[in-house]
């Protein structure tokens, strides 16, 4: 059974920083891709960052490039995003998702999508992230 854990939101001030913690079991992550997603209220959800565990590749929007930093991969089957100078606007529930056989790409808005090419695709739960102006 696959499950995926997020972790690390919580309350900040603009300026501030946080660690999420996308954590798995059920399955290694050495040929997968792990993404980053965020909701915002009354929004959809939008992809922020994608790191492919195979090559270390990483992508992100630009909404959040340079102050975002998606690391991790086999060594404890967790990937993190570290945040930094968080925003009012990064308010939001953040999502991790895995996919085997994963790819990075675009969507025509310019987010992140996060493809399987297996069909094994596993979202985990969210962890709100909170930033006060």
């Amino acid at each position: 059974d696959v499950q995926l854990q997020a972790s690390g939101g919580g309350l900040v001030q603009t300026g501030g920083s946080l660690r999420l913690s996308c954590a798995a079991s059920g399955v290694t992550f050495d040929t997968y891709a792990i993404g980053w997603f965020r909701q915002a209220p009354g929004k959809e959800r939008e992809g922020i960052s994608c790191f492919k565990v195979s090559d270390g590749s990483q992508y992100y929007t630009t909404s959040v490039k340079g102050r975002f930093t998606i690391s991790g991969g086999n060594a404890n089957n967790t990937v993190y995003l570290q945040m930094e100078s968080l925003k009012p606007e990064d308010t939001a529930v953040y999502y991790c998702a895995a996919a085997e056989g994963g790819l990075c790409t675009w969507s025509p808005k310019h987010t992140i999508i996060v493809l399987t090419t297996t069909g094994r695709h596993y979202w985990g739960q969210g962890t709100q992230v909170t930033v006060s102006s």
